[in-house]
């Protein structure tokens, strides 16, 4: 008598959202994983959606997620190293001295996906601090993406001009021998409460994965983000059409109100498009108005903009490149 081998194993979304972990050896903490999630789409498909989250996150927009499989794409999120998921209690939360170290985990995922699952057209898709390690990836290893949507990329340090200059070598020096030095900064919760079904939002998230006021952010990561933020400025190409998508506004609120919920309190909206044509050759830029930082999980007028924005781009430059005879 044969075993049985094991099926999927459900993910903690319920189903049918599916979930593996990926073995990445070990770092000077201990092991280390990542975690692949998998929807489904309706019958065979030789399209997917890899999806990479921002900081202090990890995949649980599922409404996002069936959008794709209910146009044909199998969606796979990657919850990176460190983050939700994957996150061990001997693990410093959401920390890696160098962006590149994430290279390993979006290799193997894509593997799956396309050797051992056989998709042959995948769409690369990421939001915020993703938005920045997912086009660095792609203009080192050059996979031959069908498309890239990136989702209010993280492209420059927002703050005062001196951050940008003086600020930033002297946390490149820090971060080089003391990486650990916690940054100081304050973090108000506003965008969490803003999102989470407990608070003033809409959406249902772990709390333990993605806290309401944020993971410290480290000398040492802040160097790499500064270095990945350098590299995008110099040029990158990631092969492919690019949609890049953020609200129309950047936000300043202090307290919870209409603000909160209709800009980007997190990022600067004007970075994000004074940088996005650094990111190849064929990159479309739109601002939502009303949008919040992770357009889709805006308010529904704002996210059925963001959903219909997404569908014209897809079905012109991705979709047409893969029957252009209609």
């Amino acid at each position: 008598m044969h075993a049985v081998p094991p099926g999927p194993a459900v993910d903690v979304l319920g189903e049918p959202y599916e979930v593996e972990t990926l073995e990445l050896g070990h770092d000077e903490e201990g092991p280390v994983v990542a975690t692949l999630v998998r929807r489904p789409t309706h019958g065979p498909t030789n399209c997917a959606v890899l999806h990479l989250h921002g900081f202090a996150d990890y995949f649980f927009q599922t409404e996002y997620a069936e959008w794709w499989t209910d146009r044909g794409y199998t969606f796979y999120a990657l919850d990176l190293r460190k983050y939700g998921r994957s996150l061990r209690g001997h693990q410093t939360p959401n920390y890696v001295d160098d962006l590149r170290q994430y290279f390993p985990e979006i290799d193997e995922a894509f593997a799956r996906i396309t050797q051992r699952d056989g998709h042959e057209a995948v769409v690369g898709s990421a939001h915020s601090t993703g938005g920045l390690t997912l086009p660095l990836w792609a203009d080192a290893r050059r996979p031959g993406l069908a498309g890239m949507v990136l989702n209010s990329p993280w492209l420059d340090l927002q703050g005062p001009w001196w951050m940008r200059t003086v600020g930033t070598e002297v946390v490149k020096r820090v971060g080089e021998v003391a990486p650990r030095v916690v940054v100081p900064r304050t973090v108000s919760g506003l965008y969490a409460r803003s999102l989470h079904l407990d608070h003033d939002g809409d959406w249902s998230f772990d709390l333990a994965w993605k806290p309401l006021e944020s993971w410290p952010v480290r000398t040492g990561w802040l160097r790499a983000i500064r270095e990945g933020h350098a590299a995008l400025h110099r040029g990158l190409e990631v092969g492919c059409p690019a949609l890049v998508l953020s609200s129309a506004r950047t936000g300043r609120a202090v307290e919870m109100g209409d603000e909160v919920h209709s800009t980007d309190i997190v990022l600067d909206v004007e970075q994000i498009r004074r940088w996005a044509p650094r990111l190849g050759a064929h990159v479309t830029s739109v601002a939502v108005e009303g949008a919040r930082h992770d357009v889709v999980l805006s308010r529904p007028g704002p996210r059925a903009e963001v959903y219909a924005t997404l569908d014209r781009w897809l079905g012109a430059w991705v979709e047409e490149e893969q029957h252009p005879e209609g």
